[in-house]
């Protein structure tokens, strides 16, 4: 004897609706194939389960004792499946994520690649719009996650450490400034500075010029890093920029990376998120690979682009990066 869980189905379909033709419309099978099924279950026991009358099918002894099995196993399947999905679901989340700088994209899709392949059931989110103030994002909990160089103090935001960089002022090679060990506040008096919105955040604007009451001649804010490297390749301004945002173009030597202040202008990347919000395991996963991006290879303070970085330059294609910049800036 082996009756199977389709046979249990049939019973109790049959037991519940009373005909062959109303079961077998509920288990969306033909009549021929439900009572073919039922005569197999039968067979399998060696006694009848239902007797046949012209209006209802009415349960035997025997149909009466598989029913009552019937429906305690049907009921236990179905109660694993519920224990199964609500695991599933679980398991299942979102990271929103957003970040203080555009220039985070240059290397955040790889760490966003390594993070997927491990959660594929966890889907990732980045609010570019609330780049501007992420901040207030996090606070608002509209994001999860907020990747920052410029930390706020606020009792409810905690930050996970990434990695150090410099912000090295970027200039054509035949610039005025090329050739200087470092440039000091007087030396952007009489430049043209293009930088990311708002531009009250910015690095040369904040620490260096501000502080030394320089004034620039003009200030040009831009979101797209490769727009504003075509517009210093072509002697329209300078910009500050990590060394990894513009590798490609300083190996091929259409822009040089120079030193601000002696001691260099360094800013400290950290991962924001709210103190009393209680994370969710994959969301702890998602920082692990962040604090473990190659990043940490790519800005040592001595100022060298490492071999695995310089691969990664390449990856990049500048001259395809540029000619689409082109077209931004001619539209």
């Amino acid at each position: 004897m082996s009756l199977e869980v389709r046979h249990l189905k049939l019973v109790a379909a049959v037991a519940e609706e009373g005909t062959i033709t109303r079961a077998a419309n509920r288990l969306h099978l033909t009549q021929s194939a439900l009572s073919h099924q039922l005569h197999d279950a039968e067979e399998q026991l060696g006694t009848t389960l239902f007797e046949r009358t012209s209006k209802k099918m009415k349960l035997t002894g025997a149909g009466e004792r598989v029913l009552v099995s019937a429906r305690t196993v049907l009921e236990e399947l179905h109660r694993v499946e519920r224990d199964i999905e609500s695991h599933v679901t679980a398991i299942r989340g979102k990271v929103r994520l957003t970040t203080q700088c555009y220039t985070v994209y240059h290397w955040l899709p790889s760490c966003l690649m390594r993070f997927m392949k491990t959660y594929t059931d966890v889907d990732v989110k980045v609010v570019v719009e609330a780049t501007q103030n992420p901040f207030a994002a996090l606070l608002e909990e509209k994001v999860d996650l907020a990747i920052i160089c410029d930390p706020v103090r606020d009792r409810r935001i905690e930050y996970t450490p990434l990695f150090s960089d410099e912000a090295l002022a970027i200039l054509p090679p035949d610039h005025r400034l090329a050739q200087k060990a470092f440039l000091v506040a007087e030396d952007f008096a009489d430049e043209t500075l293009l930088v990311y919105p708002p531009k009250e955040e910015s690095i040369i604007l904040v620490n260096l010029t501000g502080p030394a009451g320089v004034s620039l001649r003009a200030i040009q804010e831009l979101t797209l890093t490769e727009a504003m490297l075509e517009l210093v390749k072509a002697g329209m301004g300078i910009t500050a920029l990590s060394r990894w945002s513009v590798a490609p173009q300083l190996e091929e030597g259409s822009l040089v990376a120079v030193s601000v202040t002696r001691e260099g202008l360094w800013r400290e990347w950290s991962v924001a998120r709210l103190k009393r919000k209680k994370a969710p395991a994959y969301i702890a996963e998602f920082l692990r690979v962040l604090t473990e991006s190659p990043m940490r290879t790519l800005t040592k303070r001595n100022g060298k682009i490492s071999l695995e970085a310089a691969r990664r330059a390449r990856e990049l294609r500048p001259r395809a990066a540029a000619a689409r910049a082109r077209r931004l800036i001619t539209a």
